[in-house]
């Protein structure tokens, strides 16, 4: 046996070294730390709107929900898609399919006009979603 040499010493025994070194699962989790606080601020719907203040308890959190956006100037979107008054409910049918019973929340801009929000709200519902719910920002103080 000319190639099997074997240095160990007489009566010494093997120990398998059970030692983790977590010096780069610790790197890597900082960096996705970091990365996910700079984006959580941006994973909010991009519509910038002005919500009227009320003094209603905040909704509570849960799975992302479907939100109708409707600007001041009387636009209306579907999460951050435009949409027209006429494609509204083939929209909603083709996202929420036939979850009649899912919740869905219309956000509208404090100068948007009553009646455009009304508008909405009715073709919404007449389309047999009758979970809707509208969002506010808290008073502040």
């Amino acid at each position: 046996m000319a190639g099997s040499v074997t240095h160990r010493k007489a009566g010494a025994r093997w120990s398998p070294k059970a030692e983790i070194n977590v010096t780069p699962f610790v790197d890597v989790m900082l960096v996705l730390l970091i990365v996910f606080m700079i984006t959580a601020p941006l994973l909010t719907v991009g519509v910038p709107v002005d919500l009227p203040e009320t003094e209603a308890r905040t909704l509570p959190a849960g799975e992302e929900p479907l939100t109708i956006t409707i600007a001041a100037e009387g636009q209306i979107f579907i999460q951050e898609t435009e949409v027209g008054m006429d494609e509204l409910v083939p929209r909603l049918q083709a996202i929420a399919g036939t979850g009649f019973d899912s919740r869905i929340y219309i956000r509208a801009d404090e100068a948007a006009d009553y009646g455009s929000v009304m508008r909405v709200m009715a073709r919404v519902n007449a389309a047999g979603y009758a979970n809707l719910g509208l969002v506010t920002d808290p008073l502040s103080q």
